[in-house]
C-alpha cells in the first residue's frame, strides 16, 4: 500500500497533466488553486499543505480566494498579480511546469550542520530569495532563511540530545519497551 501511494505522485508526475490538471475537466484555472496540490503534498510524510494552509500566505488564501480581483486564476502564472502567493505561484514561477526548478525544499538547501553555507549551495538559497522577493524585501527574504537556519541548527542540537537520553536509558537497562499489558489503548487508557 506504501509503495502504491508513493508511485501514484513519483513517477514522472510532470509527465502526466492529470497530477495537476484534473483529468475530467482539464482547466488550467482550477490546477492554479492550492488545493491541486493537495491531493498529494498532505498528511504525515508530506506536510506540505498543512504547513501551507496554516501559515499567512495559505491564511490570505483561503480567505480571498474566493474573490476574482484578489486571485484571478483565469490568468496566466506569469500574469498573476494575486494578493498573497498560492503553491503554484512560488513553485512554477513564470508559468513553467517544472514544479522542481524553483523547489524551496528547505532540506535540498544545504541545511545539514555539515555543508551549511557551502558554496554549492549558494545559487539555491538565491533563487529562493529572489522568489520571495517577488512581495517582500531580499533583506527579509534573506532574515528569514537565516531564520530557518537557525531553527534547523536548534532542531538538530534537541534531536541530538533525545538520541543520547535513549541510548543512555538503554545502558541503565531502562530501555526495555513498555509490557504489552501496561500499554495505553487507543483512547490513552490503560
Amino acid at each position: 500500500g506504501d509503495t502504491a501511494g508513493c508511485t501514484f505522485c513519483h513517477t514522472s508526475p510532470e509527465e502526466r497533466c492529470s497530477t495537476c490538471h484534473q483529468r475530467h475537466q482539464f482547466n488550467p484555472a482550477a490546477a492554479r488553486e492550492s488545493e491541486q496540490c493537495k491531493t498529494c503534498h498532505w498528511g504525515k510524510d508530506h506536510r506540505d499543505w498543512e504547513a501551507y494552509d496554516i501559515s499567512i500566505h495559505g491564511t490570505v488564501y483561503q480567505v480571498n480566494k474566493w474573490d476574482p480581483t484578489q486571485f484571478d486564476m483565469s490568468k496566466k502564472l506569469a500574469d498573476a498579480d494575486y494578493v498573497g502567493p498560492t503553491c503554484q505561484y512560488c513553485h512554477m514561477r513564470g508559468g513553467h511546469h517544472n514544479v522542481q526548478r524553483l523547489s524551496t525544499v528547505y532540506t535540498s538547501m544545504g541545511m545539514s550542520n555539515a555543508d551549511r553555507g557551502a558554496p554549492l549551495w549558494k545559487e539555491k538559497r538565491d533563487t529562493w530569495v529572489s522568489v520571495c522577493d517577488d512581495c517582500h524585501s531580499p533583506r527579509f527574504a534573506r532574515e528569514n532563511l537565516q531564520a530557518m537556519d537557525e531553527a534547523c541548527k536548534d532542531a538538530g542540537l534537541k534531536y541530538t540530545e533525545t538520541f543520547k537520553v535513549a541510548e543512555n536509558l538503554m545502558l541503565d537497562g531502562m530501555g526495555e519497551p513498555m509490557p504489552k499489558d501496561l500499554a495505553p489503548d487507543w483512547s490513552g487508557q490503560h
